[in-house]
């Protein structure tokens, strides 16, 4: 199993190799040169695996000789020996065609767990093996976040050896308890960052430093958004273990429309390479909040930029450019963008590049590209979208509080659920044996503004301390330590250079 970068200047890697780098040295993302071809007989094969043994067998496909059978096994178990529940992503029925996957049993009560306490065993693992067979390997991983994946980040990295952490935060833009999972983490291998500015901006000062060809080799950077290949390979998981336990609901012949909450395009795009590898999907559907850029592309074939990020009570889907994306557009252009008269496979997927490389450019010069009409609508036959305004959310989580029986939504998932339903009648004309399967993204708990103010505006009570969970009872009143830095890359740059020297 080898990997290649979307902008085509680096191919041939191992998974070791993209786990540790992260971001390609082109400024691309990495994806398989090819698709692993599961077992022939996997779906009665794997129909009673519980979701330790399911992720070790899908992870397993694309690991290639780095890891043995045994030590993805081995790193599985522990990843998500950390969550609160053996099934790990247990479904919950909403009503009679909706169900939701509950993504947030892990330590930091978001769905990076699932694919962040993995990547920071691996991390881990891989620096362990290279020391012992010559010394002196470190990562200084550096990230970016929206609120979930920085303290997911954090639980997965706290006093792992030879690792540092840098996560950069939009000052004033996460809600209160993310801040405070991220910032009380007292480790000295964690330093937290807060930047003036938006998600986007704290994105854009990553890929800055990644793409310092010098510095980057000099700190050894790691990536832990999901740029990383890691992160998206884990998550293909929960697509599986939700198919096999909607048809342990509702029989051989059911099938799922997931529904799943979009902001950076990981969590869905792991959906796709699910559906790439067999996995029998009825459609995939892009819920996205005022921050449209998804849904406005899959309306009009033009992925523009808007001019700034509108702040929503969804804070962690506040996010202009989905980088993501990126990888399935190399996909739509090698499929249909490439002329058909080219044949080879190699071919093909170098022209991809040129043709995605090209669509990155413009985005970054003119704010948008276009696709052609034949690719919008390929895009289309995989994904359907919609958008759900900040009056939705917070009545969808009223209504669904106030059902009989109740079910408290975070408003990431209450975006999910609104585009579930305003759906309903395209999704149940896919056939009656089509349930939706809605991604549940975040603990309610850690959304307690939003939360609260849904439920009260709609004139219900709601005793927030009955659905707490321990670890945050007093997290807002623990000391914090967290690094203030103006909105540069440079400024970053420094205090990286100044944590490292006072080692």
């Amino acid at each position: 199993m080898k990997y290649r970068s979307t902008r085509g200047q680096v191919s041939g890697q191992s998974f070791e190799s993209v786990v540790l780098e992260g971001l390609a040295a082109d400024g691309g993302l990495f994806i398989p040169e090819q698709l692993p071809t599961l077992p022939a007989d996997w779906q009665t094969a794997w129909a009673e695996l519980s979701f330790p043994e399911l992720a070790t067998e899908l992870i397993a496909q694309f690991v290639g000789t780095d890891l043995s059978h045994t030590e993805v096994s081995q790193l599985v178990q522990k990843s998500y020996a950390t969550f609160d529940t053996p099934e790990v992503t247990p479904m919950v029925q909403l009503d009679a065609r909706t169900h939701v996957l509950e993504l947030f049993h892990g330590p930091t009560f978001a769905f990076k767990d699932v694919a962040l306490q993995f990547l920071g065993n691996l991390f881990e693992f891989f620096l362990e093996r290279r020391n012992a067979q010559s010394g002196g390997h470190r990562l200084t991983v550096v990230g970016a976040t929206s609120g979930d994946t920085g303290s997911a980040a954090i639980y997965g990295l706290r006093g792992k050896k030879n690792v540092e952490v840098f996560i950069l935060h939009p000052r004033g833009r996460v809600s209160a308890v993310q801040e405070a999972q991220m910032t009380t983490v007292l480790d000295e291998n964690v330093h937290n960052v807060s930047i003036e500015g938006t998600f986007d901006d704290c994105q854009d000062i990553v890929k800055e430093l990644f793409s310092r060809a010098e510095f980057r080799r000099e700190h050894s950077l790691g990536a832990v958004n999901s740029i990383n290949w890691a992160r998206i390979l884990a998550q293909i998981s929960y697509y599986f273990y939700a198919f096999f336990a909607l048809q342990r609901s509702h029989g051989a012949d059911a099938l799922p429309a997931f529904v799943v909450p979009s902001g950076n395009f990981g969590d869905i795009l792991a959906g796709f390479y699910a559906q790439s590898l067999g996995l029998p999907v009825a459609k995939l559907v892009i819920a996205t909040n005022a921050n449209d850029i998804l849904d406005r592309f899959l309306r009009t074939g033009t992925y523009e930029k808007d001019a700034s990020v509108a702040a929503t009570p969804s804070p962690a889907m506040d996010i202009l450019v989905s980088s993501n994306f990126e990888r399935f557009l190399w996909y739509l252009a090698r499929d249909h963008e490439v002329p058909s008269s080219v044949v080879d496979p190699e071919e093909r997927a170098a022209r991809a590049c040129e043709i995605l490389a090209q669509w990155m450019d413009r985005l970054k010069t003119a704010g948008s590209f276009s696709v052609s009409p034949v690719a919008l609508d390929a895009a289309r036959d995989v994904f359907w979208s919609g958008r759900c305004g900040d009056a939705e959310t917070y009545s969808t989580i009223a209504a669904h509080y106030s059902h009989e029986p109740s079910y408290l939504l975070d408003p990431h998932t209450a975006v999910g659920v609104h585009v579930a339903e305003t759906l309903r009648p395209e999704i149940q004309a896919l056939g009656a044996h089509v349930y939706s399967v809605c991604l549940s993204t975040a603990h309610p708990a850690k959304f307690s503004d939003a939360v609260l103010r849904a439920v009260n505006d709609a004139g219900h009570q709601l005793d927030f301390d009955s659905i707490l969970p321990a670890p945050f009872v007093g997290l807002l009143e623990k000391p914090r330590r967290c690094f203030e830095s103006e909105n540069s890359a440079d400024a970053v740059a420094q205090h990286i250079v100044d944590v490292a020297q006072s080692k």
